[in-house]
């Protein structure tokens, strides 16, 4: 998920060309029901493809501009083949009953789903998916198990064989922005941050003095709806920077029963504690976030830092290349992973601790009921070209996966994003995904409830956190039941 409902996914397009065109085309995607091609297309070669709205509006060009079309077919693909988009909702939880119900029926088209990073294990789990290590040519899989951003890799793969069952479309990565000008006229030097961000004392401390001294409404601004994107993204990474986990450490992210729950231990706890004390300042740290952050998703918390009412906001690539442009911040645009509370030497478990960014994003899967498998493994193989991920970046802004290639994208291509690609290589060097197994959908539901309960002061964090660790035991004892 990334600006989608879910986190790296129901976005703005970015790209400088799309800007403009995608936010109008994102804010119009919640109320884009099912369209396009729901039969076989008009020609034999026609390959049908879910997407969102953003994804849709570079695939193909108005006239002569530049696609994702004609850069497949530059890459190699036979100009017979083409693509059609089955345009769906933003909405990520909806795609996913959208694509299981298809899927579930043995329906094609569509012959390629466009699948949230987040829910694809399941779907690689139940066999819904073609095994792309035996489909795809052995060169383009190696490159891409060479190339690609591991941590999106993982949301791809068959946990158990390690088999690529579907093609990474775009990663997507959390980054925490700031008015680099609000802190140092507060007397912070931000200088070393985009890369080695500062702990959670000496972020809050500046967030609260920059917001006095300028006389800002808000101070720092970030999602703790009860949604997805609390449960995977926001709460993942506050929790993750204290150290501490929902089933240990990151080994035990896509196998579910049998895991340790350690979400009612003390660095969960501690990382609930700072944000009840951000949101109503009774505790170790100053006040710097509004009580509306309870009820607020990814643009509901950019509106008041875009328009210039807050020191900082929690959100994805796309607020970066949104509030960079000039006729906004500019360089005045300070960009960052997560503050962090303990160091990862100091941490108990694997990959937890330091500086942190959940991470989102889209994946291609072939449906194992199409008749046209043979067309859409040759457009993957396509997307699996370096010129393709570059044009997908340019055009709207996606982050390649091959995050090798933010360095040799087109500045004035691809926007303000390429100014920050050390801070892009830190967000891939230290993401986090969400546990996606198939038991995901069900568990998340309790984690953001009872988080965003915890964060509303409706429970205290210790009893919110008890609580979900019990639901959470008794969620991993049905799967030992069932065997699966």
């Amino acid at each position: 998920m990334g600006r989608d409902t879910t986190v790296g996914g129901d976005r703005f397009s970015a790209g400088r060309r799309s800007f403009l065109t995608g936010t109008a085309a994102a804010a119009a995607a919640g109320a884009v029901g099912v369209a396009g091609c729901l039969s076989r297309g008009p020609g034999p070669n026609t390959v049908v493809m879910t997407a969102d709205s953003g994804v849709a509006g570079i695939i193909q060009s108005d006239g002569d501009g530049p696609s994702v079309q004609q850069a497949l077919w530059d890459a190699g693909l036979d100009e017979n083949i083409s693509i059609e988009i089955q345009t769906v909702v933003s909405d990520s939880a909806t795609r996913m009953q959208t694509a299981q119900s298809a899927l579930e029926a043995g329906r094609a088209p569509p012959d390629i789903h466009m699948m949230d990073s987040g829910w694809t294990v399941p779907f690689i789990l139940r066999n819904q998916t073609v095994n792309l290590t035996e489909e795809l040519s052995s060169d383009v899989v190696e490159r891409v198990n060479e190339d690609y951003l591991e941590a999106i890799l993982e949301t791809a793969r068959d946990p158990q064989s390690g088999d690529l069952h579907a093609l990474p479309l775009f990663p997507d990565l959390g980054f925490t922005l700031y008015r680099r000008d609000l802190l140092e006229d507060a007397g912070y030097d931000t200088g070393g941050w985009g890369t080695d961000p500062p702990r959670w004392e000496e972020f809050a401390s500046a967030v609260r003095d920059a917001q006095d001294g300028s006389d800002l409404d808000y101070g720092f601004t970030t999602q703790a709806a009860a949604y997805e994107g609390l449960a995977c993204c926001t709460f993942n990474e506050v929790m993750t920077s204290w150290g501490g986990a929902y089933f240990g450490g990151t080994g035990n992210l896509f196998t579910a029963g049998e895991r340790p729950i350690t979400v009612d231990d003390e660095p969960a706890v501690d990382a609930i504690r700072m944000m009840r004390s951000f949101i109503d300042g009774d505790g170790d740290y100053p006040a710097i976030c509004p009580s509306s952050i309870v009820q607020w998703t990814e643009q509901e918390s950019l509106n008041p830092f875009d328009s210039g009412d807050a020191v900082a906001n929690r959100n994805w690539s796309f607020a970066i290349a949104q509030t960079g442009a000039a006729e906004v911040f500019g360089e005045d645009l300070g960009v960052m992973t997560r503050p962090y509370a303990v160091s990862e030497s100091d941490a108990e478990y694997e990959g937890t601790g330091g500086t942190t960014a959940a991470l989102g994003g889209w994946n291609l899967a072939v449906s194992p009921f199409s008749d046209r498998q043979e067309e859409a493994l040759q457009i993957l193989e396509a997307f699996a070209t370096e010129e393709v991920m570059l044009a997908v970046f340019e055009l709207g802004g996606y982050l390649p996966p091959n995050l090798e290639l933010v360095d040799e994208a087109d500045p004035d291509e691809v926007g303000p994003v390429a100014r920050y690609a050390d801070v892009v290589q830190s967000a891939s060097e230290n993401a986090i995904p969400r546990p996606a197994t198939d038991l995901w959908p069900e568990q998340s539901a309790l984690v953001y409830q009872a988080v965003n309960a915890a964060y509303r002061g409706a429970q205290s964090p210790e009893a919110a956190m008890d609580d979900l660790a019990e639901e959470l035991e008794q969620s991993e004892a049905e799967v030992d039941a069932d065997g699966n």
